[in-house]
């Protein structure tokens, strides 16, 4: 999760030792609007080359203008009240819930939508698998975490996590192409952690993160980039084939023009279709598998992992009878992240329009047609020890994603004491909680009956 400026501002990326890379969050969401529903490939098109304002003014439906807070707020009751209903509608077509999974071998023939419901709450462990830059099983331990051990994932599920998403960065441990033949002791490290969460009988999500250097969807590298994918993916699914349902595949992690046309908003029309075909590519290869892949959850992504509604309202879906969608969103991003010009670090609930926005646009967009979706990444940072207003603003922002039947996952970098960009709520070194209070706040959320 690299930092990304906000529509109209330049682009500020993190440090390395920063998050692993979410998505951009714009001074203001579209709370309200019915653009999605109706959103063509060319209003998409035109909107991606053009600023947060002109975007706005050309989406026929939109008749928000950036930063109308208030209005968002306005319309939030009624907004809510439809997503609501539309909530109870799905809860009461649901006659008999799925039997529990008997072990991590067993591969239920269970939907999308009864899988995802039954997922809680979710943590990262990040800047972890994913770091970069270091060959063999020592990447690791190269962005200064350590070694992850299964004393470490039974604690985070002791606390009440019942999902992981472990991001794992494949580019530094293949070989040549064609065949990309993945490194086989990292193969071997990356299943004896997940074997560490399945045997908590967690939900376990890995993927393809920070390739963003090879992985360029655009005209001119999308055949490469293609072949890579499938060849990348064929491997991953060969090998976990044998493994149940809580065991989930993310193709494609942020996936973007690196200094391209707004990179974190969008993208182009080209690279939304070179995106389509990836995603595609991605669900093929794992089903070319067979076995236990046949019916496995997979998780495609819009451009970015962006919740913007230029590349979530384009998506072009694979048919597919086992497949939801990945978001990330950083929401407010003036409160979540400090790098923001604008940052402030206190939560008072009048951005809760923001936060609103974003819920109502994927449940209309996806949760409308029955495609469950998953926010894989969200997190605010410590700002001078300002846990209590990461509580209040976790316990909006939560509520408002379990009303909408949307499983989160902390971002969880490992940075507390040093570094830059303080997302770590668990200490790694000792078991411990740097911000117990906020995981508490997490819990609190789901312990409540309704």
């Amino acid at each position: 999760m690299k930092r990304k400026k906000l529509l109209t501002l330049p682009l500020i990326l993190a440090l390395l030792t920063g998050c692993g890379a979410p998505a951009a969050q714009p001074e203001s969401e579209n709370a309200g609007s019915d653009v999605a529903s109706n959103i063509t490939e060319a209003t998409a098109e035109q909107a991606s080359g053009e600023s947060s304002d002109e975007a706005t003014s050309n989406s026929e439906a939109n008749t928000e203008t950036a930063g109308n807070s208030s209005a968002k707020a306005s319309s939030e009751t009624s907004n809510d009240s439809s997503s609501e209903a539309s909530s109870e509608s799905k809860t009461e077509e649901t006659t008999t819930k799925p039997e529990p999974a008997k072990d991590k071998y067993d591969m239920r023939d269970i939907t999308p939508t009864d899988l995802v419901a039954e997922m809680k709450t979710g943590w990262n462990l990040g800047n972890t698998f994913d770091s970069f830059g270091t060959t063999g099983v020592e990447a690791e331990t190269s962005w200064g975490n350590p070694k992850t051990t299964k004393e470490m994932i039974d604690a985070v599920n002791e606390k009440g996590f019942d999902c992981i998403r472990i991001p794992v960065t494949w580019a530094d441990h293949l070989g040549a192409a064609p065949d990309y033949t993945i490194d086989e002791a990292w193969f071997d490290r990356v299943e004896e952690v997940v074997n560490y969460a399945l045997d908590d009988n967690m939900y376990v999500i890995i993927n393809s993160h920070h390739e963003e250097e090879w992985r360029i969807p655009d005209d001119a590298h999308i055949d490469a980039v293609d072949e890579e994918v499938k060849a990348i993916w064929v491997q991953i699914a060969n090998r976990f084939e044998k493994y149940g349902d809580h065991l989930i595949f993310e193709g494609l992690n942020e996936p973007r023009v690196k200094g391209g046309t707004n990179e974190w908003n969008g993208g182009t029309g080209e690279g939304r279709k070179c995106l389509d075909r990836l995603n595609q590519t991605f669900v093929d290869a794992v089903r070319s598998t067979g076995g236990n892949n046949a019916k496995r959850l997979v998780l495609i992504t819009s451009f970015a992992s962006s919740h913007v509604i230029p590349t979530i309202g384009s998506m072009k879906i694979p048919e597919d009878d086992h497949l939801a969608v990945s978001i990330h969103a950083y929401t407010p991003y003036d409160f979540t992240y400090s790098a923001s010009g604008n940052s402030y670090d206190t939560w008072d609930g009048s951005h809760k329009g923001d936060i609103a926005g974003v819920m109502q646009d994927l449940q209309r967009i996806f949760g409308a047609k029955g495609i469950p979706v998953l926010l894989t990444e969200y997190g605010a940072e410590d700002k001078n020890g300002n846990s209590k207003e990461v509580c209040n603003w976790v316990t909006e922002y939560l509520t408002r994603a379990k009303k909408a039947g949307i499983p989160c996952f902390w971002w969880d970098n490992g940075l507390f004491e040093s570094g830059n960009e303080h997302f770590a709520i668990f200490n790694r070194n000792d078991c411990s909680w740097y911000r117990e209070d906020v995981a508490d706040a997490i819990m609190a959320v789901y312990d409540e009956e309704n």
